[in-house]
């Protein structure tokens, strides 16, 4: 049997900068904070984690492309491309891993455009509003998945 646990943890634009976003929506955490608890959320689940982090969507782009062979599925917080990157949409599809698409603020809360996400429907679930919170409910979601897939 293959043990499945290599997570990939995609973070886009403007991630780097939580401590500096309106705390209302994004919490207090600097985004080295952030990182610290996921990979400690990832440790309870025995998987193993491998974060990247980028404001340019090519970047993030090429990292999709790369992902079958570095991950078994991915965790994805594209920041605002979320509501219109379809460069990210279909470079997730070439992917063809389960991901868990999870975003700090509830953005179904938020302003009409943030409503909107390009990549839902191909991923598995979808986490919002939970805070950091959310990046376990995420990640859960994942083992799940990647256990159901043996």
């Amino acid at each position: 049997m293959t043990i499945r646990n290599r997570i990939g943890v995609m973070h886009g634009v403007n991630l780097d900068h939580l401590g500096r976003r309106p705390a209302a929506h994004y919490g207090t955490l600097t985004f080295e904070q952030l990182e610290f608890r996921i990979d400690e959320f990832g440790a309870q689940l025995d998987l193993s984690l491998r974060f990247f982090q980028t404001n340019a969507e090519s970047e993030f782009v090429e990292e999709l492309h790369r992902a079958d062979d570095l991950s078994d599925g991915l965790v994805l917080n594209p920041g605002a491309w979320t509501h219109y990157s379809y460069a990210i949409r279909d470079a997730l599809e070439i992917a063809d891993l389960p991901a868990v698409e999870v975003h700090l603020s509830d953005i179904a809360e938020r302003e009409d455009w943030r409503r909107t996400s390009v990549i839902a429907d191909l991923c598995i679930g979808t986490v919002a509003g939970k805070g950091v919170e959310g990046y376990r409910d995420g990640l859960q979601l994942l083992a799940g998945e990647l256990e159901r897939r043996g």
